[in-house]
């Protein structure tokens, strides 16, 4: 089905709408289990989390019980050519964005509230994808009852969504995947770390996979602003099921979908038809 619009004016805005959702789905979540919030690296959600941390401090929220489901990471081949993940020192390493953007954020925010150490957001609940075992993340997320709220983000060229690239079997779970040129093209203007080299960008990563996005999310919020997004917001706005070539669009598949736009993202009645 397509899924529910929403236009914002800004990237603020949006953001702190996708804040808001979160909060109240976790004002309402039972203790008895935690509250598992998948989410992007890089730039889409950036003021979501902003916001999240300001929300966060101002309703003096214990965060205590949330986990950061990580849909993706950056592997690379050690000595023995073992795929590994990227050191969590690298500016791209999504471990690292996890920590310092997301939790660190929250964390800060919390503090400077006067929150007790007792309602910070633990480290322990960063969870990444593991290379070595990418199964065992969907049995992982199964076993702790699902991703209550899933965050998700569309490549502006290509319509990746984690490292899904185009092509992505509806079928697919968590997996490690060669990164397609488009993916890593993408990906020069999220980590501008990169230096605009694209020999820079690694080849592989280990990733939530489509099935894994669809049958782990209770509800799921596709982030899209910026006037470089405005192709995927028509392609997303469009969608009324998966289309691998565009596998941002699982967002039609999956339960409770919203689509937030702003306006810069909106797509033009000039652009080119999606298709």
């Amino acid at each position: 089905m397509r899924a529910p619009l929403q236009v914002f004016a800004g990237s603020d805005d949006l953001g702190d709408a996708a804040a808001a959702l979160v909060l109240s789905r976790l004002a309402v979540h039972s203790q008895s289990r935690p509250f598992l919030l998948g989410c992007p690296g890089g730039r889409s959600a950036s003021s979501t989390y902003q916001h999240l941390a300001l929300r966060a401090a101002t309703e003096r929220v214990d965060l205590s019980h949330l986990v950061i489901v990580m849909m993706d990471e950056y592997v690379v081949a050690d000595r023995t050519q073992k795929l590994v993940p990227v050191g969590v020192a690298e500016a791209h390493s999504c471990r690292r964005f996890g920590r310092e953007q997301i939790i660190g954020q929250l964390n800060a925010a919390l503090r400077a509230s006067g929150a007790p150490a007792s309602r910070l957001l633990p480290l322990d609940n960063l969870w990444l994808p593991d290379p070595d075992d990418p199964g065992g993340y969907d049995q992982r997320l199964t076993d702790a009852g699902g991703v209550d709220l899933f965050l998700l983000a569309s490549g502006a060229g290509d319509g990746h969504v984690a490292f899904n690239p185009p092509g992505a079997s509806a079928d697919s779970f968590s997996r490690v995947v060669a990164l397609p040129e488009s993916t890593r093209r993408d990906n020069l203007v999220t980590f501008p770390s990169f230096g605009a080299d694209l020999d820079r960008v690694p080849g592989h990563g280990v990733t939530v996979g489509i099935a894994t996005i669809r049958e782990q999310s209770r509800e799921v919020v596709m982030i899209v602003h910026g006037p470089d997004k405005q192709l995927a917001a028509r392609r997303l706005i469009e969608a009324e099921h998966y289309e691998p070539d565009w596998p941002a669009t699982v967002l039609a598949d999956c339960r409770s979908p919203h689509l937030f736009v702003d306006r810069a993202a909106y797509p033009s009645p000039t652009l080119a038809p999606a298709r």
